[in-house]
Parts: structure tokens; sequence; C-alpha cells
């Protein structure tokens, strides 16, 4: 029972830190796209007031999303309000990296955000330590090494 439960929390653990570094990246390479790179310094050195309202922007972009799946799925189409749901979490936790990562030091002033933060890591850690021995979790960080290789020699 333990090793399954170990092997569930792996794959949890491996699809969290694959979507966040894939998002944080896709981020990354959007904000150069779309040529933000002053608003990001901008953003990296602003006050804490500022980065927290920055910090809102994701709620509200992704809420009218999330509401038009919602209508969706009570209009009985449940293929496409789920589709835009899903679309609606990885846009939002893309935006949320992203502004977290610019304005963590300023964010991080807040009580209340500061002991979430810590909290969460703190898990995170504790589940990473618990995992780091299973067979799962070594595969992937294989295959993500492989990936990432790939990736970045087609990239050039």
């Amino acid at each position: 029972m333990k090793k399954l439960l170990l092997t569930l929390l792996a794959i949890l653990l491996i699809i969290e830190e694959w979507l966040w570094d894939f998002l944080s990246a896709c981020g990354h390479y959007l904000a150069l796209l779309l040529r933000l790179e002053g608003i990001e310094r901008w953003l990296a050195q602003t006050s804490p007031s500022m980065a927290l309202l920055a910090f809102t922007i994701p709620v509200l972009i992704v809420t009218p999303i999330n509401l038009a799946a919602l209508s969706l799925l009570l209009h009985g189409l449940l293929l496409q309000g789920i589709l835009l749901e899903v679309f609606a979490k990885l846009l939002g936790t893309l935006l949320v990296a992203r502004v977290f990562k610019l304005t963590k030091p300023q964010l991080l002033t807040f009580g209340i955000i500061a002991f979430v933060y810590h909290t969460v890591m703190g898990w995170l850690h504790w589940a990473h330590a618990k995992i780091v021995d299973t067979e799962i979790y070594r595969w992937s960080r294989q295959v993500k090494a492989q990936v990432k290789a790939k990736v970045k020699a087609w990239l050039g």
C-alpha cells in the first residue's frame, strides 16, 4: 500500500513539476515574442503593492474564460466546456508562474503570502524527499532530461 501511495504521489509531483517548468518557459518565450521585456523589468523592480496588484491580473484574465466554460457545461457542451476550463487553468498557471517569478521578493513581504508560500514549499520538499528514491521518479527525471536536450537541439 505504501509503495502504491508513493507512486501516486510521485506521479502527481512529476506532473506538477513538468507543467510548472513548461508553463514557466512558455511564459518567458511569450514575453519575448510580445516584446514585454521592459514591462517585465519594471515589474521585477516595482513596489510590493504594485506586485500584488499585478498578481491579481491573471485572475482577471482567466475569470471570463472560466465563466464561458461554465456556460458551455450548463448548456450541455461537456467536451467544449472541459477543454475550455483546461485551457483556462493552463493559461492561469502560465500567467501566475510568470508574474510570481518576476515579483516573488516583493510578494513575500506580505505575511499571508509568505506563510502560504513557505507552507506549500515545505509540503513539496517533504513530498519530494519521500519520492526521490522511487523508480518512477528516477525514470521521469531521465525522460525530462532527454526531452530538454532534444528541445534544446531542435531550437538551436
